[in-house]
């Protein structure tokens, strides 16, 4: 990896670390709890911790119905090509009729 591919690693990482944090921030306010500096660290840190979880069974379950659509995707272009390809057969075929014919 290039030092310019891990600048751009380290910067996508710290946006995304700048981001949990100003959500777990906003998760404390929207709660209403009032919490000293300790409860707050150990509400933001589980907040972070099920935050994950949740973000992680979504990427599941995208993959799972990604994977549910994806043979109909390829039956659909797999029609849509080979309805194209009779239309660019015969164009194609008569450059090697031309050349045969020589």
């Amino acid at each position: 990896m290039t030092p310019e591919q891990r600048n751009i690693m380290r910067q996508r990482e710290n946006m995304r670390r700048q981001i949990m944090t100003r959500d777990a921030d906003s998760a404390v306010r929207d709660s209403g709890l009032q919490l000293n500096p300790q409860e707050r660290a150990r509400f933001e840190s589980r907040y972070i911790q099920e935050r994950r979880k949740v973000e992680q069974s979504l990427r599941q379950q995208i993959q799972t119905e990604r994977q549910k659509e994806i043979p109909a995707l390829i039956q659909q272009l797999r029609k849509e090509f080979q309805l194209d390809e009779p239309g660019k057969g015969p164009v194609s075929k008569p450059a090697p009729s031309a050349k045969s014919g020589r």
